[in-house]
């Protein structure tokens, strides 16, 4: 895995730790900002960063950007005022280039939110193609990226609710009504979201995979255990009038074929800190 060049569109929350991972097991890593500010810091911490925006046509040095072995595209979906087909142009101008590239290896990195709520465990084939999707926009940029799979390595990862650190689920519910406490949860932590990703790059595993912590605690345990340990105001948990929809994701897929170790198998033991980023 030592000495492959590894670019990042999307040095965020979650890209910039897998920088940092890369760039400590001995690879050459790159990465992109949305603004100039972001990127002199990123280049004065160490890491080489560009300015790229998709809008959605790219705006910035791509060419720099594909100048590598793996291409790693962390582009959280806007849509909103941007409208559903916003990411999956985005998408399709950044494939465009890829095409013509040498990029040997993509991932794209993508959610379990394209599973609908179908009250069972779920796994990668329930959702192949957009009319089978709770976001069909999504799974059409899925499409655009897999499509290059005819003349270089793709893998799609479908990530969980990314938390961890920062990300503290107690802050976002304190003080608010829950209906959907007795649901699971299909969180990823951020440190097994990076290690997942290095697993990836490392052994070039093509196809589509999910990416969540095995165990699905319900919401209510997280929520309250959160509440406690931060201090934040319990949510109120009422019980509606009918089940609330759920669906558990499998990780079975990628276990299976990488052989990974969880950091943190349970949402219920994840590792949060205040002030982190």
């Amino acid at each position: 895995m030592a000495d492959t060049t590894v670019s990042i569109i999307g040095l965020g929350w979650l890209g910039l730790p897998l920088a940092k991972q890369l760039q400590l097991t001995g690879n050459k890593v790159k990465g992109s900002a949305t603004s100039s500010g972001k990127v002199f810091d990123l280049n004065q911490a160490g890491i080489e960063a560009y300015q790229l925006q998709l809008n959605p046509a790219p705006v910035g040095d791509l060419n720099s950007l594909l100048d590598a072995d793996t291409l790693v595209i962390n582009v959280p979906p806007k849509a909103g005022k941007f409208g559903e087909g916003f990411h999956p142009q985005q998408i399709q101008q950044l494939t465009e280039a890829i095409n013509v590239s040498d990029i040997k290896h993509i991932i794209y990195v993508s959610s379990t939110s394209v599973y609908p709520e179908l009250n069972r465990v779920v796994v990668e084939d329930d959702v192949t193609t957009p009319g089978q999707s709770a976001a069909p926009a999504l799974v059409q940029a899925e499409h655009l990226v897999l499509a290059l799979a005819q003349k270089k390595a793709v893998t799609v990862l479908r990530c969980g609710g990314l938390m961890g650190y920062d990300r503290i689920p107690g802050k976002y519910i304190a003080g608010k009504t829950i209906s959907s406490g007795d649901v699971p949860v299909n969180y990823l932590h951020q440190d097994d979201a990076v290690g997942i990703l290095l697993t990836l790059i490392q052994q070039r595993l093509e196809g589509v995979f999910n990416a969540v912590a095995p165990e699905h605690p319900l919401r209510r345990d997280i929520y309250q255990k959160s509440c406690a340990d931060f201090d934040y105001q319990l949510p109120t948990f009422e019980q509606p009038d009918h089940p609330v929809p759920y669906k558990v994701v499998s990780v079975e897929k990628l276990l299976q074929v990488t052989q990974y170790t969880f950091s943190y198998p349970d949402p219920l033991q994840f590792f949060y800190q205040l002030g982190t980023k």
